[in-house]
């Protein structure tokens, strides 16, 4: 005896796990400029509780640059994403670190924090040309 039917299955596919627009490098820039502010805040203050905060928020902030970009990792960019723009790992790879202990999780560099906002830039820039695909 055959049951009837009651649902039907449709093959889908996606670039990424939910419909597009969950899905941005602005999350991990904003965070980037509240380090690079930190730091600015930092360099201009000399009290040791302020201090203290300051490297709480910037220790946070840092990480969470790193859990944006890992999830832009995982979850958005796809294999297709990865053989039309080679260096992408790298870059992502490079930013991520850029946001650890080496970088601005560990160090109160302005440098640094240009450098990550550089690297988060280009992510972006390969973000919007997946998009327009």
């Amino acid at each position: 005896m055959r049951l009837p039917t009651l649902f039907s299955i449709t093959d889908v596919s996606a670039h990424c796990d939910l419909p597009c627009g969950v899905y941005d490098p602005t999350q991990a820039r904003i965070e980037a400029e509240s380090i690079k502010a930190i730091i600015a805040k930092v360099a201009d203050n000399d009290d040791p509780d302020f201090r203290t905060r300051a490297v709480l928020i910037k220790e946070q902030r840092s990480q969470l640059v790193k859990e944006h970009l890992w999830v832009l990792w995982t979850d958005y960019f796809k294999p297709p994403h990865f053989e039309k723009f080679p260096n992408l790992h790298s870059l992502i790879n490079e930013a991520t670190k850029l946001a650890g202990a080496s970088g601005t999780k560990g160090e109160f560099d302005a440098a640094k924090a240009d450098e990550l906002l550089a690297k988060i830039d280009e992510i972006d820039e390969i973000f919007k040309e997946t998009k327009k695909a």
